[in-house]
């Protein structure tokens, strides 16, 4: 029986795109072993995965879980991380191994040049290089989620105004400059004939307090109010979903939501877009614009201070799409 560990360490989103790499691992080769090893604060995004047999789990460094590693003794590493960590791992357990190309020459170029050397590959389709050798391929059946029966929102709960349907708005992301600003997230829920669910951690209470404030009942705020699984429910349970680039968005397009996704300094064309989404999904964002992108991540402010990626996408379309 081959045991074969997968390395993706953070975050929600990117962990979310190995999915398919790991379904496809164990449908093609039934009578392997799947370990998958992350960092703890991300470890419920796949311990619910029937795809996976066993989670190893870091706090910061590899040290933690590396003895209990080489006693697994793995016939193969498939590394979805690329980085020092995973180098480490793979040092460690001295073991077969493969990763994928991570193409940070051509996006230093796309960002610091404007030089596009990107290829159209998304990047779920890049990750597939890492299981060639295992002649593992994809099946192209999208993105997976799971959600624990416990976690599952009943809508019963939510207030009378958003039983019967909602439109899901992802409000946050890790970066300011992948955000849409609060007066446009305000406007579009001011324009929306349907209730909204504000969807988001802790980190963005404090905004969403302000969009109901400005709104009104027919916004309801679920900012920090529910785990990332149950926010994962409501995003399921959701008519459509507005989002930023941040990982509900991929958690909706594992759900096959129609998703309308709102790009600020970073572009689709690094390969992160919505993998296999509904069908009537759009992707929003500011063309032409000489200092898009100004960062393959993002910053906690525009570094030319007009945020004209975001200030610039159009409210109209974004309703429109809804």
């Amino acid at each position: 029986m081959p045991k074969i560990l997968v390395i993706r360490f953070s975050s929600i989103g990117d962990i979310v795109l190995t999915s398919p790499v790991v379904r496809c691992i164990k449908k093609q080769l039934p009578d392997a072993q799947v370990h998958y090893i992350t960092k703890k604060s991300f470890s419920s995004v796949i311990e619910n995965n029937p795809h996976i047999d066993k989670v190893y789990s870091i706090t910061e460094h590899v040290s933690e879980v590396m003895e209990e590693l080489k006693k697994e003794d793995y016939d193969f590493v498939v590394d979805l991380h690329h980085n020092l960590r995973s180098l480490q791992v793979k040092r460690g357990l001295n073991k077969p191994c493969a990763s994928f190309p991570k193409l940070n020459v051509q996006k230093w170029l796309k960002v610091n040049l404007k030089v596009d050397k990107l290829p159209a590959v998304h990047i779920v389709d890049r990750y597939f290089e890492a299981v060639k050798s295992l002649n593992v391929k994809n099946d192209d059946a999208g993105l997976d989620y799971f959600i624990p029966a416990t976690d599952e929102i009943d809508l019963n709960t939510l207030p009378a105004t958003h039983r019967n349907g909602y439109i899901g708005f992802v409000i946050g992301a890790r970066h300011f400059t992948k955000q849409l600003p609060l007066h446009k997230i305000i406007s579009v829920c001011k324009k929306i004939n349907s209730p909204v669910v504000l969807l988001g951690g802790k980190e963005d209470s404090e905004k969403a307090k302000q969009i109901v404030q400005a709104v009104g009942d027919k916004v309801y705020n679920a900012c920090g109010q529910y785990s990332l699984n149950q926010s994962a429910s409501l995003v399921k349970q959701a008519k459509k979903i507005i989002t930023n680039d941040t990982g509900l968005m991929h958690i909706a397009a594992a759900f096959k939501k129609d998703i309308i996704s709102v790009w600020g300094n970073t572009i689709p064309e690094f390969g992160m877009y919505p993998y296999k989404p509904g069908v009537n999904s759009h992707i929003l964002e500011v063309k032409g614009l000489s200092c898009r992108p100004c960062s393959k991540i993002g910053y906690k402010e525009c570094p030319k201070k007009h945020f004209k990626c975001m200030e610039e996408i159009s409210e109209e379309e974004i309703v429109k799409s809804v």
